[in-house]
């Protein structure tokens, strides 16, 4: 039941039809007798400066998840954001403080960061290599150079991507060894797939499977499918590994957490998710 207390939880992206936060949240809150919502709001590109500014105006407004296509123009409308989110160089969550300032985090990375260290992954001293620099990826990368990783590999087709995100991680990181240029898994202890290859029939793989240790831990990102080629093919070579909604379910607790509402866990999630 929505009522005049209730606290609003824009999801702000554009189209709309495809979001899936509403059907988790929603029922966490109704499930917990929390008294707020999670309503999605479509807003253009060109529209969404304006009216971010004054959602924050209303005075039942608690926050905002962010999505495509707004999660970097989002980052020059705040007033604080994270190390996350300037290594990212996007948001996907923004929070009204107290005094009235917008602050912003983001939360793929440490959605993905959480889920490997639950299967009992170690993420510290580690080596890690990241297939694909562009959002989802960056924010992996930043959220792995928080948890402390000891090398960090960043692989991306576009080398102005890559060499940007690879100059970020040295700002903000400045003792992290981290490197640019190559996809070759040997010797990495953690692999990502962070590219949007294996969403569609017929994608080549898009790191070189002989290559990939069976001890290597190995993470997907692809959402629309949830054991992609990718994921068959490591799993073949006997590699733990995690699916890309494992990354979805794990960073909705740290956002709860930055809402200050009261925390769960992506299990308990999963079995209160309305996805259909």
């Amino acid at each position: 039941m929505i009522t005049g207390t209730t606290k609003l939880i824009a999801h702000l992206g554009y189209p709309t039809e495809s979001f899936k936060a509403p059907l988790i949240y929603n029922p966490y809150f109704e499930k917990n007798g929390i008294d707020a919502v999670v309503v999605p709001m479509g807003c253009r590109p060109e529209d969404y400066p304006a009216f971010l500014k004054l959602l924050f105006r209303l005075s039942n407004i608690h926050g905002a998840l962010i999505t495509m296509p707004h999660k970097i123009s989002t980052m020059a409308l705040l007033d604080e954001t994270s190390t996350n989110a300037k290594v990212a160089g996007s948001c996907n969550a923004v929070r009204l403080s107290s005094d009235g300032r917008l602050i912003g985090d983001m939360f793929d990375g440490e959605g993905f960061v959480r889920g490997v260290l639950r299967k009992g992954k170690k993420v510290e001293g580690a080596r890690a290599l990241i297939a694909g620099a562009g959002g989802v990826g960056s924010a992996i990368a930043a959220s792995l150079a928080q948890a402390g990783v000891e090398h960090l590999a960043i692989f991306d087709a576009n080398q102005t991507t890559a060499t940007a995100l690879l100059d970020r991680l040295r700002k903000y990181y400045p003792q992290l060894d981290v490197t640019v240029g190559s996809a070759d898994p040997e010797g990495f202890d953690i692999v990502v797939n962070a590219t949007p290859l294996g969403m569609r029939r017929g994608d080549p793989l898009p790191i070189d499977i002989d290559r990939i240790s069976p001890s290597t831990f190995v993470g997907e990102v692809v959402l629309t499918k949830e054991i992609t080629p990718f994921l068959e093919a490591v799993r073949a070579r006997g590699c733990a590994f995690q699916v890309g909604t494992d990354m979805l379910f794990e960073q909705i607790p740290a956002y709860l957490e930055f809402f200050e509402f009261p925390t769960t866990t992506a299990d308990n999630l999963r079995t209160i998710a309305k996805l259909g």
